[in-house]
């Protein structure tokens, strides 16, 4: 892209935002274009990070794991860079129509997404054909946070134990329906594993993402699902599903009533996810530290920590969420999932 088609693109960008602005359209189309054309080129000349507003791509539909989290950061970074930090759904392909879209976008640090154990992990060994390489086509910026994987139901599902779980999916009539968000989604590949190791074979239901996912489920449509704690820890709480087990040794302290999977005898469904956010590959090293300094100040933030703990996410230490722990993480990532979908 030539410097004046990014500029071109730069007073497009700082165009629509200002049509979100209170003021009546007249005077917005020549407010927008004398600010624009203002904010681009004091910037442009000053090489200001950033000039106007950044995206942040979220790879599902509002309503899930990635859109809680990513409100709660966005709203703490945005507050460091000084300028809005958007929220733009992109989904389809369990997260990964939005991470081919980030690795095409320009590498000027203004796009921006969160990705997770799918679809920087699990999609690579889905995905025969993935348009980008989870490892090499991003920036890594830096990690927000882990969770635990839970299975939740619906409400009125009688089973409370693995034996009865199974048992119940062996009746020919009601067989079980498995929600998830899309193949390659952490959803998808925690169930597979679930399903796995119960000997399941369930009729599956793909939404948009998780958000929906838990309408559903919460409607009493589907059967079950899995996925982080964070999408489902309110609607456990205010009794809309009911969670069946954490894939962990120990208990969440957002959710300490419901028991583990070693509780239960499934030592075997041990399942955690994490959160992190990438830019495009190539982005300048300015902008690239620029973001993750805004990232730390988000997860340095009390009230940020404890919106996030709230929702059963766990906070890694300040000198192991950087660039280099989200590089290493998604390295491990892929080679685990290659070789655990291979024994599947």
């Amino acid at each position: 892209m030539t410097r004046l088609q990014r500029v071109f693109r730069q007073i497009r960008e700082c165009e629509a935002f200002v049509r979100t602005l209170s003021i009546p359209s007249a005077a917005r189309v020549l407010f927008a274009t004398a600010f624009c054309l203002a904010s681009v080129a004091f910037a442009d000349a000053q090489g200001v990070f950033p000039a106007r507003p950044v995206t942040m791509v979220i790879p599902f539909a509002a309503g899930g794991a990635v859109d809680a989290v990513a409100k709660i950061v966005a709203q703490k970074m945005s507050q460091d860079l000084g300028q809005q930090v958007i929220l733009e759904y992109v989904v389809g392909s369990g997260g990964t129509t939005a991470a081919t879209r980030v690795k095409r976008a320009t590498a000027d640090g203004y796009t921006i997404m969160v990705g997770h154990a799918g679809t920087h992990g699990a999609a690579s060994a889905l995905y025969k054909s993935l348009a980008y390489d989870p490892v090499s086509d991003f920036t890594p910026i830096g990690l927000i946070d882990s969770t635990s994987v839970i299975v939740v139901t619906r409400r009125d599902f009688p089973a409370t134990s693995a034996e009865e779980f199974v048992q119940f999916s062996k009746d020919p009539a009601k067989p079980l329906t498995m929600a998830h968000a899309g193949v390659g989604s952490v959803s998808y590949v925690a169930c597979q594993m679930f399903n796995s190791l119960l000997g399941l074979d369930p009729h599956v239901a793909a939404f948009q993402g998780v958000g929906p996912a838990v309408a559903a489920l919460s409607q009493g449509k589907v059967d079950y699902l899995c996925d982080q704690l964070v999408s489902v820890v309110p609607h456990v709480r205010e009794g809309r599903v009911r969670a069946f087990v954490i894939a962990s040794e120990r208990r969440s302290p957002a959710l300490p009533s419901v028991p583990t999977s070693v509780e239960l005898k499934m030592d075997r469904f041990m399942m955690t996810s994490w959160m992190g956010i990438f830019a495009p590959k190539d982005i300048p090293p300015a902008v690239a530290e620029k973001l993750t300094s805004a990232l730390n100040a988000a997860l340095d933030d009390p009230d940020t920590r404890k919106q996030l703990e709230n929702l059963g996410g766990e906070l890694y230490p300040a000198g192991q969420r950087g660039p280099d722990a989200l590089r290493a993480t998604v390295k491990l990532e892929v080679s685990k999932w290659v070789n655990i979908l291979k024994q599947q």
